[in-house]
């Protein structure tokens, strides 16, 4: 059933990735009307994370912020297929480093020096790793979560390494990495998804309990690779520019769950500075705590 419904998709994917901007985001609008207004599409859970988050903000505030999330959960959907057909030049017009970052990435490259990346599902993340992958003398790798649908897993694969990009299964990460040790490299860890909550660091986020993976900070501690933060900013509807600086340069001589506090609380910053590209329709508040 999964292979035909796939079949069946597929043909309307590539229609949506050869479309043009200006029809594609016409598209994007009538998708917004049917998944907000329509559909309701998990809105319960976006109000509710929202409200959780931004216990200050009226509730006229929260509904706009709502609604311009899901304007841009559409723009988002569409421009991920966009990657499929999307030339080098196009891509790299429409997502970019600002000039700082792009010579910092390549100070590091000069320097010989892999580094571990993090960053969050804010702004056009699958952008960003084309554009990395595009413009730097560095091997991208990505830590990434096999879709179920083992043909839908594939149209991503082929979508995320079209450019370069070299994806690594999470539960082979550190494997992988001391493998690939010898490789000027970067490696990409999305760090705002949801870990089981016992093997868990736990801290405050969005003025909620929220568990982090430990993941990150524990590779970066082992392998000691300087880690870098990565915010990629919605500059206007289909164009990012992406911010990257250091975040830890020498992760060994850190504390436990310091390196977690830092990208937590630098991706909570951007969040709040640009709340509805961020994905709020994660259920990422599912677990509580767990009691010492």
């Amino acid at each position: 059933m999964s292979a035909v419904i796939y079949y069946i998709a597929l043909p309307f994917i590539y229609l949506l990735s050869i479309l043009p901007f200006r029809v594609l985001y016409l598209v994007s609008d009538g998708l917004y009307v049917l998944l907000y207004y329509v559909l309701g599409y998990r809105k319960a859970v976006v109000l509710q994370n929202l409200q959780n988050s931004f216990p200050d903000k009226s509730d006229a505030e929260i509904k706009e912020i709502c609604k311009r999330y899901y304007k841009y959960l559409c723009d988002l959907f569409l421009e991920t297929f966009k990657t499929l057909t999307i030339s080098k030049a196009k891509m790299q017009k429409h997502c970019y480093f600002n000039p700082a970052s792009k010579a910092f990435l390549d100070k590091l490259a000069a320097e010989n020096k892999s580094t571990i990346l993090v960053m969050g599902h804010l702004g056009n993340w699958e952008w960003a790793g084309n554009t990395v992958s595009l413009q730097l003398k560095q091997q991208l790798y990505v830590i990434y979560h096999p879709i179920s649908n083992k043909y839908f897993d594939w149209l991503m694969y082929n979508m995320r390494s079209r450019f370069g990009t070299k994806l690594i299964k999470m539960k082979n990460t550190f494997r992988d990495m001391l493998e690939n040790r010898e490789e000027l490299s970067i490696t990409a860890f999305i760090a705002d998804q949801t870990p089981p909550p016992d093997s868990a660091y736990w801290t405050t986020f969005l003025n909620q309990d929220t568990p982090i993976f430990k993941g990150t900070e524990l590779i970066a501690r082992k392998i000691n690779y300087p880690v870098v933060y990565a915010r990629v900013v919605r500059v206007k509807r289909g164009y990012y520019e992406m911010f990257v600086d250091m975040l830890c340069e020498n992760p060994k001589a850190t504390k436990e769950g310091e390196i977690s506090e830092m990208h937590t609380r630098r991706l909570e910053k951007d969040i709040i500075a640009q709340p509805e590209v961020w994905l709020w329709s994660h259920r990422r508040w599912k677990h509580k705590r767990p009691q010492q």
